[in-house]
């Protein structure tokens, strides 16, 4: 357990030096941000009907999701990638580790150091936008720690999926496909582009009981104050049964290409 929180530790230190490529992703996210809002003040300002969930809550959802972009798993890791399509992947097998772990390790430092330096600027300038824009504050101290609780949820999540975009290259060599059709899936599914309580209703039953909800929908929900406190423990079980079946799939796909891998270039 040393060896992986030194790991994590190690590569975390090494992302927060990218500090310039964190602002320009960030001011990125940000115009992304108010554009999809300008959409839903549109889409809320024209309808007369009941909506699912509350305009300030709306916004909130949207600025929440810009902010912990960076912990969706839209990509793989850049670094494991390349060693994969060079063959210098046989050196991993060397480590005298459990090779999925040590991935996951690397997973986790990817998606929280990014996240981190992304989310406080967009935090912080969001809660100073004029009132149409702005990301409001949870109702109360419950719902931030549940937020807190269904994060680590969220990111346990994703950092399983990531794993699982690592490990396609080493059937595909290049990967670009599993690694371009999961972003889409994920983004979409998760809330990141519409919040998922605006989905039509069948819809949105079939994508609660899929693992993205946990990743944007599930803790902004508890965020806003939609989902109550008192929910936190069955919203947070699930997040851990679909990170714990997403682990079992990652280990056992790995487990069984490493028993036939054929190492190209080197």
């Amino acid at each position: 357990m040393k060896a992986f929180i030194s790991i994590i530790r190690i590569r975390f230190n090494l992302l927060l030096q990218y500090r310039i490529a964190a602002i320009a992703g960030g001011v990125t996210q940000f115009f992304f941000g108010m554009i999809m809002i300008m959409v839903l003040y549109g889409f809320y300002s024209s309808s007369d009907g009941e909506m699912p969930m509350s305009y300030q809550s709306a916004i909130t959802y949207i600025w929440m999701g810009q902010a912990m972009l960076g912990m969706l798993p839209w990509n793989g890791d850049m670094e494991i990638q390349n060693l994969i399509r060079t063959g210098n992947v046989s050196y991993e097998l060397l480590r005298p580790m459990n090779l999925y772990n040590y991935w996951f390790a690397r997973a986790f430092a990817l998606r929280t150091a990014p996240t981190l330096l992304k989310s406080i600027p967009i935090f912080i300038i969001a809660l100073l936008l004029p009132s149409d824009y702005k990301m409001h504050l949870p109702p109360n101290v419950s719902s931030f720690i549940a937020w807190i609780l269904t994060t680590f949820g969220a990111l346990m999540i994703s950092c399983t999926i990531t794993n699982i975009i690592n490990i396609t290259t080493l059937y595909s060599i290049s990967g670009d496909g599993i690694q371009r059709l999961l972003s889409s899936i994920v983004t979409i599914f998760s809330g990141m582009v519409v919040p998922l309580p605006l989905f039509p209703e069948k819809l949105k039953q079939i994508l609660s009981y899929l693992p993205f909800s946990g990743l944007v929908d599930i803790p902004t929900r508890f965020f806003t104050g939609e989902i109550a406190f008192n929910q936190l423990l069955g919203y947070f079980c699930f997040q851990c049964l679909w990170a714990v079946l997403l682990y079992i799939l990652g280990q056992w796909i790995l487990n069984r290409k490493i028993k036939d891998l054929i190492v190209q270039g080197g």
